[in-house]
């Protein structure tokens, strides 16, 4: 149990490191104090006297500063803690500029790299650029056309049909129920358990713009920036804007949010955030989010839910407008009908399809079904070029290799360290920039470290949390992290984690509005499953909040959509037929079906 001797050796060179990193980490702030304390620097080899500067450290950037105003040099003796950061040798590894932040993205982000994607050649957004493994599922035969089932055998007959049993259904059931006001039915179907999704699995936090110092126009700033200016507005606006709105909604639920001695919500940075914003339960926020909303919905007798019950397609009335689904049980295998009069997505992503082979952070049940089958509806794809890797995922144990290792780490001081023992970034670019940085120190520098199974990866310094943070900080704010690693017998109070990119998230999906329509008629959309809300790259915490933003949205623009629909005509599947043609005209031959319900992890040799 716990690290090999090898990686011990290695480890040892952190150890040695890290008074070096630590003083250079707390330079700016020792500083100030030396200045408040002592008064002015008389000359620049005064910075001796302040704790933890060696000769070495001086000589790195003597020539960037100075006792008095000189051109291109900063002033020990008017400039503040944030400015001393600029100081190209202390501080924080400096962060990169945008054109070099282009440059790692180009060469080593695997949405950059030409092969194993290819354009899509039927639907909606016939041309798009897709990963090849999405789009393997898109082009695909439907896999109940060989079964006969009796649209007119209707199981349910409910007003709204949530697909998706995660924190954006859970959020979309919850709100379409009370807009119904208890004169309506809501029924939720899932493939697996409630609450088996994602959710529970997001552990460093929800944005939210809710303290003085903070607004939603510098959260909606941070938000395109971060997704490199890409991102519809309005779906960006409507996100910031709901954000404070959820945050109460969710405390009054039930969700227990981690809080100051006075009762204040904590809140710390986030990398791409300008304020610290994100708020947490511990680093279960997601498992605590999950809680709660399953929690209220199981003591909602008007919202019905079906677990075990995936769809596996959807179905429109005569005019064409969404009207229910196809349900499948997997412990029977005998299909279902809905007739529901407004369908939500909330399937979630694709993390389980391993695009371009890399390990995922996502749980058993994200196979792109719910995209699948909007899709074939006639639903537009947005961004689905465009895939998310968690700069931190597990590299080592291998029981393990893939998790997620939440960016609450990071924002809580730990640094990625090379395999000398140094740091190579700044620990807070946005989470693309990153792991390119990480894949660049690995695949072209030869920085990384090797695991006994030929995985490579870079050290977490966690360590360096105890000492910035002060003793007990881990285990009070990373509770379930400690706790996971322990069980292999590594103490992440004293030894680093390793680490590597790891497939996280879609950032693209079915197109969206602000009322979570997808312009099929009836058929909404929130969650993972949407696109368009971050653009090409997520910051932290925006998924959490983008699951309950638009979760809530759906269930309250659904229900004004029953209001004036009218009623239901007859149950059709002929947008799947029509679907099989245009796969026919494209001669795409296969004999492949979908959606993918489960992964199939099954060894097989020879």
């Amino acid at each position: 149990m716990g690290y090999t001797p090898e990686l011990k050796e290695l480890i040892a060179k952190i150890e040695e490191t890290r008074p070096v990193r630590l003083a250079k980490r707390l330079a700016p702030k020792r500083i100030v104090a030396y200045r408040e304390q002592k008064g002015s620097f008389r000359d620049v080899r005064d910075l001796l006297k302040v704790k933890g500067f060696s000769k070495e450290l001086l000589d790195e950037i003597s020539e960037q500063v100075s006792v008095k105003d000189e051109e291109g040099k900063i002033n020990l003796n008017t400039a503040d803690a944030q400015d001393l950061n600029l100081i190209d040798g202390i501080g924080y590894y400096r962060a990169m500029t945008m054109d070099e932040r282009n440059l790692v993205l180009e060469k080593f982000h695997p949405d950059y790299k030409k092969e194993g994607r290819r354009e899509l050649l039927v639907g909606a957004s016939k041309g798009d650029v897709t990963p090849d493994e999405f789009a393997d599922q898109i082009e695909a035969h439907s896999s109940i056309l060989d079964v006969e089932i009796d649209l007119e055998d209707i199981a349910y007959d409910v007003d709204v049909l949530v697909i998706g049993g995660g924190g954006a259904g859970s959020a979309a059931a919850l709100t379409a129920s009370e807009q119904l006001e208890g004169k309506g039915k809501v029924l939720m179907v899932t493939k697996l358990r409630h609450g088996d999704a994602n959710t529970v699995m997001a552990e460093g936090g929800i944005q939210a713009a809710d303290k003085p110092q903070d607004n939603p126009v510098i959260h909606f700033l941070d938000v395109i920036g971060g997704g490199h200016f890409s991102n519809d507005h309005k779906l960006v606006a409507a996100l910031t804007k709901d954000a404070p709105v959820v945050i109460q909604w969710l405390e009054k639920l039930g969700v227990m949010f981690t809080k100051d001695d006075e009762g204040v919500m904590s809140t710390l940075h986030g990398g791409g955030t300008t304020r610290k914003r994100m708020h947490s339960a511990g680093d279960m926020t997601g498992a605590e989010m999950m809680r709660t909303l399953r929690d209220e919905i199981r003591n909602r007798p008007e919202i019905e839910v079906v677990e075990f019950a995936p769809a596996v397609e959807l179905l429109k009335d005569e005019e064409g407008r969404c009207a229910g689904a196809v349900l499948r049980n997997l412990e029977t295998d005998e299909y279902t009908i809905v007739r529901a009069k407004a369908t939500i997505l909330a399937t979630g992503g694709i993390g389980r399809l391993h695009i371009q082979g890399f390990a995922t952070t996502n749980h058993y049940g994200a196979t792109a079904d719910g995209l699948v089958l909007g899709y074939r509806a006639g639903a537009r794809l947005r961004f689905m070029d465009s895939i998310q890797y968690h700069p931190t995922g597990t590299a080592f144990p291998e029981q393990i290799v893939g998790q997620l290792i939440t960016e609450k780490v990071r924002g809580l001081g730990a640094e990625p360290i090379n395999i000398d023992g140094w740091d190579f970034v700044f620990p807070k670019e946005p989470r693309d920039v990153e792991s390119s940085a990480i894949m660049r120190e690995c695949l072209e520098n030869g920085k990384g470290v090797t695991t006994p199974t030929g995985r490579v990866g870079v050290w977490l310094d966690s360590p360096m949390i105890e000492e910035l943070q002060g003793p007990g900080t881990i285990k009070k704010e990373l509770p379930a992290k400690y706790k996971q690693f322990m069980r292999f017998g590594i103490d992440i109070t004293r030894e680093p984690m390793l680490v590597f990119p790891t497939l996280h998230y879609q950032n693209g999906g079915l197109w969206i509005d602000t009322s979570t329509a997808t312009g099929v008629p009836g058929l909404f959309a929130a969650g993972e499953v949407a696109g368009g809300i971050h653009g090409r790259n997520r910051l932290m915490g925006n998924s959490l909040l983008d699951i309950t933003v638009f979760g809530r949205r759906a269930g309250r623009f659904s229900v004004d959509y029953i209001r004036e629909m009218g009623e239901l005509g007859k149950l059709t599947l002929s947008h799947v037929a029509k679907f099989e043609e245009e796969m026919k005209s494209a001669n795409i031959e296969t004999e492949r079906t979908s959606p993918m319900l489960l992964p199939d992890y099954r060894y097989t040799t020879g």
